[in-house]
């Protein structure tokens, strides 16, 4: 991607979903289970309620660059109406999955791994 700053919240956040669940199922297909039993585990970590969590857990870590770009996705207006969750956790999600997106647009897949990892050590599956 030539320049991901250019793209819109929205952009940002449906590419950064798709990060999100398949480093949430990759680090799952270690834990070895059923598949059945996989996608519930992924269900619980996939959903606004759970990626605003995992936003608290990086929070301290992220860079204003990082921190700014999170604020974009977050204040964006999506229109959607969360299904259980609050508006709170539906907009931090929506920014978890801005940046996530946007790292991985940007090349920046180290860092991503590295945040990922701090979400996942305090997911207590294994």
């Amino acid at each position: 991607m030539e320049n991901p700053n250019l793209l819109s919240p929205s952009v940002l956040a449906f590419v950064g979903d798709a990060v999100y669940g398949l480093m949430v199922r990759t680090a799952l297909a270690e834990v070895n289970r059923p598949s059945g039993e996989l996608h519930k585990l992924s269900v619980k970590l996939v959903n606004a309620t759970a990626q605003a969590e995992a936003y608290k857990m990086i929070e301290p870590e992220l860079s204003e660059k990082e921190i700014m770009v999170f604020k974009r996705g977050r204040n964006f207006k999506t229109g959607n109406t969360p299904k259980n969750s609050s508006g709170g956790e539906y907009h931090t999600a929506t920014g978890l999955e801005t940046l996530f997106g946007f790292l991985y647009l940007s090349g920046e897949n180290d860092r991503l791994k590295t945040l990922f990892n701090i979400i996942w050590k305090s997911s207590h599956i294994s």
